[in-house]
């Protein structure tokens, strides 16, 4: 409200709106949520009112002479901030967080001496910080953050000795992180300047700052080690310096920091722009280009750290960590979040957990670890528990626990948002369940329990879920397939699935037997995905799964399954995956499957074929029929007379003995290899998009003149790629690989299907494979355009301007940005060249080869065996060493960046007459250092591109060469820069 002194003099005008009250406070996963989950830590309003204004700020404003508090916050008033306003010479809180504010910060202020408080967050300001700023000594809270300022951090910030809260993220500074922030922060509780892109080292001289509570710098360009010196800080709660370009060793020293409760050290999830929870109006502010870099350190987690008293959430996703988990978890009687996925760490992890009491995600996932589990561990009360992707082995046990704690709902109604534990472990919880790929809706929380691709044996377990969390709020994901699982199918699995919003199951790819339960319908109505493929399920399909009106997913695929297709399938109005294929199956497709309306993949067929939903949306009868027909199974008339079945029998006995004699024919020729009696059982392609075509093998073999070199249009380290014209207008190129250097027939198709769900926009498009003991190949979409190595041959003789060059570039930096940092685990390119690079007619650029050598054999991919890449293009490191990373990638980037953007080759001719290892890297870097960065571009480019963003790009490329891994840029890092110097009429 509005209070007055004495003299009915205007003292205080607080009236701040809706989005920032504690009361309504909402969630990081709500789309609602106005503010980014971990900003504001230490200044954010306990009340607040709800109403609205809206216009502009009268600059009436500068006649309150005795004001000296105005808030304002969220209430959609724009304008710039009037020039009256900073004449106030009382006003001691300005607070105007939240609205539409333009313009930029006056270089002149007049009045505010008294000023404690300047909170202007997310609002639209722009321009640099200005030093008229410097002026208010004695500041307490300074808040910035959400706008739109540049240039570096004030040095005279050093000067606010009071100075409590500095709040400068998701803004677009840069510069460095001066020392001047360790000489004169002794109040300094809360330092905040995540989203930026600041430079350079972590300054050790934080450490000085000892009353500091919360130090977060994620979503930076930070590079070096984190330093030893923030140990000192005895006070810290929340350190969080994920996604930048730190490493070396996490410090020992970190265990003294004794009230450390959130450690973050890597972060997939990008607190900027969280999907959901990203505000349409905020988020076009926001650095977008700030996402996905990644810290990659060395070492293990230290000692201190796992028996720090306070922790409450230690995040070190991909973090490049390695070697055994520290076994001394003493001090974790706190922890509720513990994520170390995707690293390289090995051992044993029986009973290293078991004293985490109170332990609910635990994601351990993706690493080499081995042993058993421990029957201590408390995974019946986690919410998350996941030792998928290692190489545990024994049984899993019945777990014992004590009473589980509160669950932690995914509503978050009972954590307090102010608090910085609560905002990450709210954070973190709901952007686990956001970015799973499980059907999961509508339900308050979510459990996973993920046990998969290990080897664990025996039979299954009860669920280890605990009674407790047997309610209607929940949704249970229970996955345990890729082990080595046995005995029969248990029912018991099913036995509490009704108590529950939701169930999920996954038992693929084990040795189960046994049935079905035939009430599977009746007893788990709550089933929303059931995946019992390739085990040894026996018995018939049964009728009741026609009641799990749920059902979104039901793979049955690869068993022993017999009888009928149930007609009733048809029912189920959310699914989408049915597949019943590689089974034993009889009788015709029902024909009510053609009522399917929500189906997108179905494999129904004894041989698994794939059939579109869009095949399957015809509803008259005539239409049903050859819609079976379709599907590769034949119609049995029930009724058959005499003749009929005589005429069977006879011909049976005819095929029976033309096969006894086809076998001895066989069998008595030695001269024929075995493998070319089988070569016929295996000519099949798979397809994993429909080109308008059939594709088969021997349209391929004809379409390619038998893999002629006249159909030849390219050959690679990973063999020759053929064009192939299936029909008029239509064409795939086929990539022919060398069999032999490739692994086991099963492995090859679990890896090719891992391809396939590799989707880009500039990754050329895998349309499907053939794989036999004889013949191996790839099919990929067929780009007219020819590749990058000819396009930069032959640019003379066709207009190349500025645009088509930033295009190809920026295309093809997009790709090993999606490579590298959104396929789990990443992948590495590890062959970047303009031969591997094609276009289309309009100059689309697009990676081709990713992902191949996932293909190879161990042998072949083993660290001391050699170098994948093509010499010239190969990084230093990677040349020496055999050890390979994404920066290697990066550095093959650079390399295809010079070629592009001059005349000369990766091992140019004319670089014959320098000293050895002189390359395109040596001249361009020489150039630039000589002031002659002109010299390095094509004449057309030098006469008609701008001049300023050539020479940035130059700069870039040849930073992506330099030796230092820590310094070359990640390839998010490399699009940011080019989307800076993007020509305005590209999109």
């Amino acid at each position: 409200g509005v209070s007055c002194n004495s003299r009915s003099q205007v003292i205080s005008i607080n009236i701040a709106g809706g989005g920032c009250c504690e009361g309504n406070f909402t969630p990081p996963c709500s789309p609602s949520s106005k503010l980014l989950p971990f900003y504001g830590f230490g200044f954010r309003r306990r009340a607040c009112s709800r109403g609205k204004l809206v216009g502009y700020l009268s600059p009436l404003i500068g006649k309150l002479t005795e004001l000296r508090v105005l808030s304002l916050a969220f209430k959609d008033i724009g304008g710039e901030i009037p020039l009256e306003l900073w004449g106030l010479e009382k006003l001691e809180q300005l607070d105007l967080e939240g609205n539409s504010f333009t313009g930029k910060l006056p270089d002149e202020i007049v009045g505010l001496r008294n000023l404690r408080v300047l909170n202007l967050g997310f609002n639209a300001l722009e321009g640099e910080i200005p030093g008229s700023l410097s002026k208010f000594v004695d500041l307490e809270v300074l808040n910035l953050a959400g706008n739109k300022l540049k240039g570096s951090i004030p040095d005279y910030f050093g000067s606010f000795y009071y100075l409590k809260g500095l709040h400068l993220s998701n803004n677009q500074l840069n510069g460095s992180i001066l020392d001047f922030f360790g000489s004169n922060c002794r109040y300094l509780e809360h330092l905040d300047l995540s989203g930026n892109f600041l430079v350079g080292h972590i300054p050790g001289s934080l450490g000085n700052c000892r009353q500091l509570r919360t130090l977060v710098l994620f979503s930076n360009m930070l590079d070096g080690v984190i330093p030893n010196e923030l140990g000192q800080m005895h006070e810290l709660e929340v350190l969080d310096v994920a996604r930048n370009n730190l490493s070396g060793f996490i410090p020992t020293e970190l265990g003294d920091c004794v009230r450390l409760s959130i450690l973050v050290l890597s972060n997939l999830f990008d607190p900027l722009l969280s999907g959901q929870n990203s505000n349409e109006e905020l988020s076009f502010r926001l650095p977008h280009s700030n996402t996905d870099e990644y810290n990659s350190f060395q070492g293990s987690i230290p000692m201190g750290i796992t028996t720090l008293p306070k922790l409450k959430v230690l995040w070190a996703l991909r973090a490049n960590l390695e070697g055994k988990l520290p076994r001394n978890w003493g001090g974790c009687e706190n922890l509720e979040i513990i994520n170390l996925a995707q690293n390289h760490f090995d051992g044993d992890v029986f009973g290293v957990f078991n004293g985490c009491k109170k332990l609910s995600h635990l994601d351990l996932s993706s690493n080499r670890l081995t042993g058993e589990l421990d029957e201590q561990l408390q995974v019946p009360c986690m919410t998350l528990f996941d030792i998928s992707g290692n190489l545990m082995s024994g049984s899993i046990p019945r777990f014992n626990y004590r009473a589980c704690p509160g669950i932690l709902s995914s509503s978050f109604e009972l954590l307090q948002p102010h608090d910085p534990p609560s905002a990450y472990l709210s954070f973190f919880t709901c952007k686990t369940r956001l970015k799973t790929i499980l059907p999961f809706q509508g339900s308050k929380a979510v459990l996973i329990h993920n046990f998969g691709g290990n080897n664990f044996s025996g039979s299954l377990p009860w669920l280890p879920i605990a009674p407790a969390r047997f309610v209607k709020q929940i949704e249970y994901a229970f996955l345990t397939g890729g082990n080595n699982l046995t005995g029969s199918f248990p029912g018991s699995l099913f036995v509490n699935c009704n108590k529950l919003h939701g169930m999920i199951v996954n038992v693929s790819n084990n040795r189960l037997s046994g049935h079905i339960p035939s009430r599977i319908g009746v007893i788990c109505r709550s089933l929303k995905f059931l995946d019992v493929s390739k085990n040894q399920i026996e018995g018939i399909v049964p009728q009741s799964f026609r009641d799990l009106k749920s059902l979104v997913l039901l793979d049955l695929s690869g068993n022993k399954l017999r009888g009928l297709v149930p007609k009733g399938l048809y029912q189920l109005k959310n699914l989408k995956h049915l597949s019943l294929g590689s089974n034993n199956l009889s009788g015709a497709i029902p024909s009510s499957f053609g009522q399917f309306r929500s189906l997108e993949v179905s494999e129904l067929s004894s041989k698994s074929l794939a059939v579109r939903s869009a095949d399957m949306t015809i509803n008259t009868e005539d239409s049903q029929n050859e819609v079976a027909s379709s599907l590769g199974n034949r119609t049995v008339n029930k009724s058959l007379g005499p003749i009929e079945i005589a005429s069977i029998a006879c011909a049976s006995a005819i095929v029976s003995v033309l096969l006894v004699l086809a076998v001895l024919f066989f069998y008595t020729r030695k001269r024929v290899p075995k493998s070319r009696v089988q070569v016929s059982e295996s000519r099949e392609i798979t397809a994993f998009v429909n080109i308008g075509v059939p594709l088969t093998y021997e349209t391929i073999v004809q379409a390619t003149g038998n893999f002629s070199a006249g159909k030849c249009i390219g050959i690679g380290g990973f063999g020759a790629t053929y064009r192939a014209e299936i029909a008029p207008g239509i064409s795939v190129a086929v990539k022919r690989l060398a069999v032999g250097r490739f692994q086991g027939i099963q492995q090859f198709h679990a890896e090719v299907k891992t391809l396939e769900t590799m989707r880009h926009p500039n990754l050329v498009t895998l349309v499907g494979y053939h794989a036999s003991e004889t013949d191996m190949f790839l099919l990929y979409n067929y780009l007219p355009g020819g590749n990058l190595e000819n396009f930069i041959r032959e640019r003379s003789t066709r207009a190349v301007d500025w645009k088509i060059i930033h295009k190809i570039a920026l295309d093809i930096a997009h790709a090993l940005a999606y490579l590298h940092d959104e396929c789990t685990p990443k992948v590495l390119h590890r062959d970047v060249k303009p031969s591997n690079i094609l276009l289309d007619n309009d100059c689309n650029a697009y990676l081709s080869d990713f992902g191949l050598s996932r293909l190879l054999g161990t042998s072949e991919t083993h660290a001391t065996t050699g170098v994948a890449g093509t010499f010239g293009y190969v990084a230093p490191e990677y040349a020496m060493t055999c050890r390979v990373s994404e920066k290697a990638d990066v550095y093959s980037y650079g390399i295809v960046l010079l070629e592009l953007i001059s005349d000369k080759k990766a091992l140019d001719p004319s670089f014959s007459s320098q000293a050895n290892g002189f390359n395109i890297v040596s001249w361009a870097r020489m150039l630039l250092q000589q002031g002659q960065a002109k010299d390095v571009f094509t004449l057309r480019l030098r006469d008609a591109g701008p001049h300023h963003d050539l020479v940035e790009l130059l700069h870039l490329a040849v930073t992506c060469t330099v030796d230092s891994l820590s310094t070359r840029p990640t390839m998010r890092q490399v699009v940011r820069r080019l989307k800076r110097i993007q020509p305005s009429s590209v999109h």
